[in-house]
């Protein structure tokens, strides 16, 4: 074999007998930490987040050395699948101004509020996720699921919210002009504990882009590889595990200097 390597059988054993580098020692103990996050976070976390993860953890790296041995082992974060947009126009009536006007800053939590459904495929049929998000801390502090796309759902979702976070009259709610969000019952709850209604456009999805981007991420970060959840069970598991155990309490986000919602709220409580 060294004969047809061209090499000499001293200079083989030579190497053989070598020892690794510290260099290739360091590097080696990067990757195998760099598979323990990226594992952990079942694939949600790129270069840029898992640099952060492992900085926190006592190993300093640049996100640009992370994503250089990233692309050696061959893991990439999860890809992102554009969703459709779904619902029913609204027919006119209980139509509001948009008070936010695109500018999603708030200064203190439970100022303002933004909403929106989502579907989640199943192998028969959908399950539909009303969530809302405190521009704040993008933290989702209400949320519920249901099978079918019903005023009751976006109700559901806000009465969590509300018995979660106790906020104060005034607080701004925003979302689309969907039927669910148009319809009467809605909107005298959300008079009844003082909230103001505030409306997007007609078929803009930036004037709601917070929304857009979290169920972007979602969408992406959760979905199994299948992009079907075999059940409903399954699915309102998923959920569960996503938004209580992992993006409330503990995925970074760029907006909020890579904190988690909850550790951001609590360092400007």
């Amino acid at each position: 074999m060294c004969k047809v390597l061209g090499i000499s059988p001293q200079g083989y054993y030579d190497w053989k007998k070598r020892r690794k580098s510290q260099r290739t020692i360091d590097q080696e103990i990067l990757e195998e930490a760099i598979l323990q996050v990226y594992k952990a976070f079942k694939g949600r976390y790129g270069s840029p987040r898992i640099a952060l993860e492992l900085c926190k953890r006592g190993l300093f790296t640049s996100k640009n050395r992370v994503a250089r041995l990233m692309q050696r082992m061959g893991l990439a974060a999860v890809s992102y699948r554009k969703r459709s947009r779904i619902g029913r126009k609204s027919k006119g009536s209980g139509i509001m101004d948009n008070l936010v006007k695109r500018a999603f800053e708030a200064q203190t939590k439970n100022t303002l509020w933004v909403g929106d459904i989502t579907y989640l495929p199943l192998q028969h049929g959908f399950l539909y996720l009303a969530t809302y998000l405190d521009v704040f801390s993008r933290k989702v502090v209400g949320w519920a699921m249901n099978t079918r796309m019903t005023e009751q759902l976006v109700i559901d979702a806000f009465l969590q919210a509300v018995g979660r976070e106790r906020p104060s009259a005034g607080l701004i709610v925003h979302t689309d002009r969907g039927s669910q969000y148009t319809s009467r019952r809605y909107q005298s709850t959300l008079a009844a504990h003082g909230a103001i209604l505030s409306m997007s456009r007609l078929g803009d999805p930036y004037d709601n882009a917070v929304m857009e981007s979290f169920y972007k991420t979602l969408k992406r970060e959760l979905m199994p590889e299948t992009r079907k959840f075999t059940n409903e069970k399954e699915a309102r598991n998923a959920v569960f595990e996503y938004i209580e155990m992992f993006y409330n309490t503990k995925r970074m986000h760029s907006a909020l200097g890579y904190m988690s919602p909850v550790e951001y709220e609590k360092q400007h409580s």
